[in-house]
C-alpha cells in the first residue's frame, strides 16, 4: 500500500468517518472485506438508501450486491471517494455532498451530473451519465428556434 492510501486510512479513522462507514456497515447487515488500497469493501447491504449501487463513508464502501461487482473502474471511483472524506476533514463530507447533490439537480434534474463530488470521481467511472443544464437542452447550433 503507498503512502498515500496509509495516511488517508489513518486520517478517515481520526475523523471519525470510516468508524461511521463501519457503523453503517453493521446496522446495514453487509459484511465487511478487506480491500484494496486501505478500502474496506462492504457486501450485501440491506438498505434502500441510498439510491446509488455503491456508495463509500469514509475508506468503507458499500454495495448492495455480493463480492465480483465492485469492478476496477467502480472501485476507482469510490476511492476517490474515500480521498474526499480525507479532504473534508470526514464527517463534514456528508452535508457538503447533500448540497451537491441539491446543486446537480437544480442544474440539470440529475443527482450527479453537477455534483462536484461525483465529477471529480470521474462520473463514468461511477456510471452516471454526464447530462447538461436544463437552460441549455434543445439548443443546438445553427438551428432555428421558435418564437
Amino acid at each position: 500500500m503507498r503512502r498515500f492510501h496509509r495516511v488517508r486510512r489513518t486520517l478517515n479513522y481520526i475523523n471519525l468517518s470510516t468508524p461511521t462507514g463501519l457503523l453503517v456497515a453493521r446496522l446495514g447487515r453487509a459484511r465487511p472485506a478487506p480491500g484494496p488500497d486501505g478500502l474496506i469493501l462492504a457486501y450485501g447491504y440491506r438498505f434502500r438508501f441510498p439510491i446509488a449501487s455503491a456508495f463509500t463513508v469514509g475508506n468503507v464502501v458499500l454495495t448492495r450486491h455480493e463480492e465480483g461487482y465492485l469492478t476496477e473502474a467502480l472501485l476507482r471511483h469510490e476511492d476517490r471517494h474515500a480521498s474526499q472524506y480525507m479532504l473534508c476533514v470526514g464527517l463534514p463530507m456528508l452535508p457538503l455532498y447533500l448540497l451537491a447533490v441539491v446543486a446537480s439537480i437544480l442544474i440539470c434534474g440529475n443527482q450527479a451530473s453537477w455534483n462536484v463530488f461525483e465529477r471529480l470521481a470521474n462520473l463514468e467511472d461511477g456510471n452516471y451519465a454526464r447530462r447538461s443544464p436544463w437552460w441549455s437542452r434543445g439548443v443546438q447550433s445553427g438551428s432555428p428556434q421558435k418564437e
